[in-house]
């Protein structure tokens, strides 16, 4: 068997609600690795995963993607004795310099107190046979590969450490309604409110022919991919092109994207309903473009029923681009497919709108009945982490949802 170590960050500040977080974290992990042989516990502040060697690229995608680790790593088990650990440093030091490292140092941690030498003790005699053999120099400032040796169970040495997501487990903090578009911002959004451990679900408005099956397909892409980071997540899909033609007809066109937002709240609202959601969230940025002046942001609010979270409202463009690099939505949402929003936008849409004159205007427009049976017409598709790992390895045969629309569920919970 393979071994993964994971390690917690924020977790273990929970005090006494330790284990509560340290349970979703597993069965975060538990979720995404159905299809393969594996076995996954907590203890000590550490994550533990056991697999088969042919299930490894399938684990370290799964570990990738698990919010609620600071890192991971494959790690090496041996005996709790210093002559093992030695000779198992020398190994890596060994392939470290096959590959052009020069220099190294150890970081120990003795959790098993009964191990007869200290953590410094453990970096002097671990590094001896690797030092004394001439394999690598010692760098304790800045060397080029360093060697972490844990000595629990049994004795866990490791080097190549990956970072991951860090933050609090999918699961913790509730269950989100995200907006999600076809741009760089919501996705972003999405993907914050999961490391805070929110459960999120997503709802794309689509205004075919308006805007393409490609602007849709390209929504789907972009729920896949934050989908394996919140361990899955339901994409509704609802056609509001008799809402934006009724806007069109009924709107000043100054307030064309405001009225829009505010319909889009109100389906929102529907939808949070039906799933039990506990917040609403958006990927408005403060400033960015006409529709997220303070004026207008505080008119879409006020249609809210939900609390209204904007994680991204201090960022800038940059701040959001670089995130989207790093969870992998950028080159998707860069796609030249337009959104509804950007559709129908007015050529001098209002900066500073009025809370009350808008909901005068949004009633005139009659639009309830629309909103609901673009509600009610809506369909659903699924897609998780573990559907992701089965595609990718087909490890086992699996039902996939990822990409099949279905109708209106009769289930309360949808």
């Amino acid at each position: 068997m393979e071994c993964y170590l994971g390690k917690v960050g924020e977790l273990t500040l929970k005090g006494s609600n330790v284990k509560f977080f340290e349970k979703q974290l597993v069965k975060n992990a538990r979720l995404a690795l159905e299809s393969v042989e594996a076995k996954i516990h907590t203890q000590a502040g550490r994550l533990y995963v056991f697999c088969s060697s042919d299930s490894c690229t399938a684990v370290e995608y799964a570990l990738d993607h698990l919010i609620g680790i600071t890192g991971w790593a494959k790690v090496a088990t041996v005996s709790k004795d210093i002559d093992s650990i030695k000779t198992k440093v020398q190994e890596i030091a060994e392939k470290a310099r096959a590959s052009g490292a020069k220099s190294f140092k150890i970081e120990a941690r003795r959790e098993d107190k009964n191990f007869p030498l200290n953590s410094y003790q453990i970096c002097v005699e671990g590094a001896a046979g690797a030092f004394d053999n001439g394999i690598l120099t010692v760098d304790l400032h800045n060397p080029d590969i360093v060697i972490h040796v844990e000595v629990r169970d049994v004795c866990y040495i490791y080097s190549d450490q990956k970072k991951t997501c860090r933050g609090l487990p999918v699961g913790v903090s509730g269950k989100g309604l995200l907006l999600l578009s076809g741009g760089l911002d919501s996705p972003v959004a999405g993907y914050r409110m999961m490391r805070r451990g929110m459960k999120v679900e997503c709802v794309y408005f689509h205004s075919y022919p308006y805007t393409s099956e490609e602007a849709q397909k390209k929504v789907e892409d972009l729920a896949h991919i934050i989908a394996d980071y919140g361990v899955d997540t339901h994409l509704n899909v609802i056609s509001f092109t008799d809402v934006q033609m009724k806007i069109k007809a009924k709107a000043p066109e100054a307030y064309s994207t405001l009225m829009l937002r505010l319909c889009m709240m109100k389906a929102a609202n529907l939808l949070a309903s039906r799933i039990q959601a506990d917040c609403i969230i958006t990927g408005e940025s403060l400033g960015q473009v006409a529709s997220q002046t303070v004026e207008n942001l505080a008119v879409t609010e006020s249609f809210a029923e939900y609390p209204l979270l904007r994680p991204l409202v201090g960022l800038d463009k940059e701040e959001i681009m670089d995130t989207a690099h790093e969870i992998g939505t950028y080159d998707t949402s860069i796609l030249p497919y337009e959104d509804c929003c950007v559709l129908f936008s007015p050529r001098h849409p209002i900066l500073k709108a009025d809370v009350e004159e808008s909901r005068k205007i949004y009633e005139s427009m009659d639009v309830d009945d629309l909103i609901l049976k673009a509600f009610d017409e809506r369909k659903i598709i699924r897609f998780s982490l573990r559907d992701s790992i089965g595609e990718k390895w087909a490890l086992k045969p699996f039902t996939s949802q990822s990409g099949i629309c279905e109708s209106n569920r009769n289930s309360s919970s949808r």
